[in-house]
């Protein structure tokens, strides 16, 4: 039987209620701070092999969001069929592109990444991770070198501001991912490069990649296609207690995230293109909301979006919640136009 992420939560029957639900419960609350409180020595009894002598963040700010490490398994050995074959997804559900400098494009459905949440592929030789964190809603894509050394990543289990922290096989680091950054253990204060990559739905990719390629169906037992996170990002964000976002923006607003720059996607949508700060954003319907409906092909509108440079390449960017990005960037630039 699948279990969903917030039934391994409160490993309870009461978690087949909506996450939204959950995040008000008074008892997910206790529990919430309980663990926010815990103290240094409980991670290293669990990461014995993480060298927290070297921090870069408050371990009081750090959580369990529920899964034991591994709980979400990450995917090592991926497998991808030709764009041309696959059937089983919806026109509207989102996946992660990634096009490489040489070969194919490669598609990785966000119906996989909420279940896996990170994919470990070597594409033209080139280690990657391809991230997606569902409550931040930041899907990232990483270069997994760092020092000529290849990094390969797993899923914690832990949260810090919603946000999944990632840890490295090779020397057990934490990594945050709505960062890339390390936070803890051996690649303390190490960053990994983000890779020009994006958020679009399945029949854009495979329009405008007819002979790419998409991940196959991992050979997990997982319900995939639902979202685990039914009505989520129109609630309130789970598993954080920090600031509000300024300028009055939804906490869960979706945002279009460049370094430190933040355009909010309800006025890039009502424009269509925006041209400023060297780039031009663009927007297009026909992607559905991976964390509104139970059926992730049936979510509401949030569109496409590209971001390329005055030369017309694609430039490396998320579209993380409106409080994901007031958190982990909080001199960041608000783009709210005139």
């Amino acid at each position: 039987m699948t279990e969903e992420p917030s039934c391994q939560f409160l490993r309870s029957n009461a978690c087949r209620q909506p996450l939204w639900a959950l995040a008000v419960a008074p008892v997910a609350l206790l529990l919430s701070v309980s663990v926010a409180l815990a103290q240094s020595d409980r991670f290293e009894r669990a990461w014995p092999d993480t060298d927290f002598s070297r921090l870069a963040v408050d371990l009081g700010e750090v959580m369990s969001g529920g899964p034991p490490r591994d709980g979400i398994p990450a995917i090592l050995d991926p497998a991808f069929i030709p764009a041309s074959e696959e059937t089983r997804l919806d026109d509207r559900e989102p996946v992660m592109t990634y096009v490489p400098d040489n070969g194919p494009a490669r598609a990785y459905p966000i119906r996989y990444l909420m279940w896996h949440e990170i994919v470990n592929d070597v594409v033209g030789g080139r280690p990657i991770a391809v991230t997606f964190c569902p409550l931040c809603n930041t899907g990232m894509v990483f270069d997994g070198r760092l020092d000529g050394q290849s990094l390969t990543f797993g899923v914690s289990g832990l949260l810090r501001h919603s946000d999944m922290i990632m840890y490295d096989h090779q020397t057990e680091s934490w990594w945050q991912q709505a960062l890339g950054e390390g936070i803890a253990g051996e690649m303390t204060g190490r960053e990994l490069t983000q890779l020009p990559a994006w958020m679009e739905s399945w029949a854009a990719f495979r329009d405008a990649h007819p002979d790419g390629l998409v991940l196959d169906e991992p050979n997990w037992r997982r319900a995939y296609g639902t979202n685990p996170y039914r009505n989520y990002d129109t609630t309130r964000p789970f598993l954080y207690s920090g600031e509000d976002p300024p300028h009055d923006i939804p906490p869960l607003e979706r945002v279009v995230r460049v370094g430190d720059r933040a355009w909010p996607l309800t006025r890039l949508r009502a424009e269509g293109t925006i041209t400023e700060a060297g780039l031009t954003l663009s927007w297009a319907e026909g992607q559905a909301s991976a964390l509104d409906k139970g059926d992730i092909g049936e979510g509401r509108e949030v569109g496409n979006v590209r971001v390329r440079d005055v030369q017309g390449q694609d430039v490396a960017h998320d579209i993380p919640f409106a409080f994901a990005f007031h958190a982990f960037h909080p001199d960041g630039r608000w783009m709210l136009g005139n």
